[in-house]
């Protein structure tokens, strides 16, 4: 007799086994991206589409928690080993998904629905903002170097920035005073985080070998947590209780010099891309780590659109009109990747899955 096979549903079975076993904790970086996008689609004045985007947002987040929440329930060893492990810090995007999420449903004068997704936002950060770095520190089997410093632990700006732009997108319809300060706390700290870990992200680039396969989707994040500070930035400059702590100059020139930056990044990013993808011949696939991309890139137009109003620049607010067009293709070409990614999955060739974000 020849060799006894597992009937095909339990070889099914098994495999999404796998899979949700191993489950990037990056994986809400597509409701980030889609979120963002959606508000960016929101100020282009182009409301169908931005609210197809807010739908489609909030379905993968609400099968994205049912998911995550499971796989805590089912390997809880395998989570805490991903805490300590290089993609730590993108358990953070579930912080950052929330709180897109929240601003976004505010544009719509959903508040009620806006404060609940702020409320898990805050939560969350708060578990995760101190429990991920706190688990590193504190791991008894870990050895810190600095080729442990990638892209993604950029995700803790972000997650923090994320707080403060839902507290200031919320702040004229709830506790103004409160929402204000958290906001303004919030960028405050992400601003200080981001100069740190620039420095370390540098750093991890100039003095240490770098491996293709490292770069490129989670450096993006490194131009996104500048963006996201920017708008950040751009929204407490509107609230007079933010103002009364720090000036309406230093919000709107940090926001200023933050915005250069992150503009300096993009050709630099875009050639570390070329190098990795033509010159190391690097394989172009999906990887949950794309979504990295279009979250910066969406980011960056609204951020550009917010700070041309602020400072009275048009040709900003024209920049960020015409990025938003940009994100939302991008967004669309590693939409359809997932999706053909995922079908190849299901038929067993392999191809859909992809690999964790590093």
């Amino acid at each position: 007799m020849g060799r006894w096979v597992l009937p095909d549903y339990r070889v099914g079975r098994a495999r999404w086994w796998r899979v949700l076993r191993g489950l990037n904790p990056g994986v809400f970086a597509f409701v980030m991206a889609t979120g963002i996008v959606s508000i960016g689609l929101d100020g282009a004045g182009v409301p169908v589409a931005s609210d197809a985007l807010l739908l489609v947002g909030l379905a993968g987040y609400v099968v994205l928690v049912v998911v995550s929440g499971w796989r805590l329930l089912r390997w809880p060893r395998q989570v805490v080993a991903d805490v300590v492990s290089a993609r730590g810090f993108t358990f953070l995007t579930f912080v950052a998904a929330s709180d897109v999420l929240a601003a976004r449903l505010a544009l719509d004068g959903w508040w009620r629905s806006a404060t609940a997704f702020l409320i898990v936002g805050v939560l969350a950060y708060l578990v995760l903002g101190y429990g991920v770095p706190l688990r590193m520190i504190a791991e008894p089997r870990r050895h810190p170097t600095l080729d442990q410093v990638n892209g993604t632990w950029f995700m803790w700006v972000v997650g923090t920035q994320s707080v403060a732009v839902a507290a200031a997108t919320l702040a004229p319809s709830g506790p103004t005073t409160v929402l204000a300060v958290v906001g303004l706390v919030c960028w405050a700290t992400g601003l200080v985080l981001y100069l740190l870990l620039a420095g370390l992200g540098l750093a991890r680039l100039l003095v240490r070998p770098v491996d293709a396969s490292e770069l490129v989707p989670p450096y993006w994040i490194f131009m996104g947590a500048a963006a996201i500070t920017v708008l950040a930035g751009t929204r407490l400059v509107t609230l007079p209780d933010a103002t009364q702590l720090l000036s309406r100059d230093l919000f709107t020139g940090t926001s200023v010099v933050l915005w250069s930056f992150c503009s300096w990044l993009i050709p630099l990013l875009v050639a570390l891309g070329v190098w990795r993808h033509i010159g190391r011949r690097e394989p172009l696939r999906y990887d949950t780590a794309l979504w990295s991309i279009v979250f910066p890139v969406g980011m960056y137009g609204v951020a550009s659109d917010q700070l041309g109003r602020v400072t009275g620049a048009p040709w900003l607010v024209a920049l960020g009109g015409r990025d938003v067009w940009v994100a939302l293709a991008v967004w669309i070409i590693v939409f359809a990747a997932m999706l053909v990614a995922g079908h190849r999955w299901l038929r067993g060739d392999g191809g859909g899955r992809g690999d964790a974000t590093s």
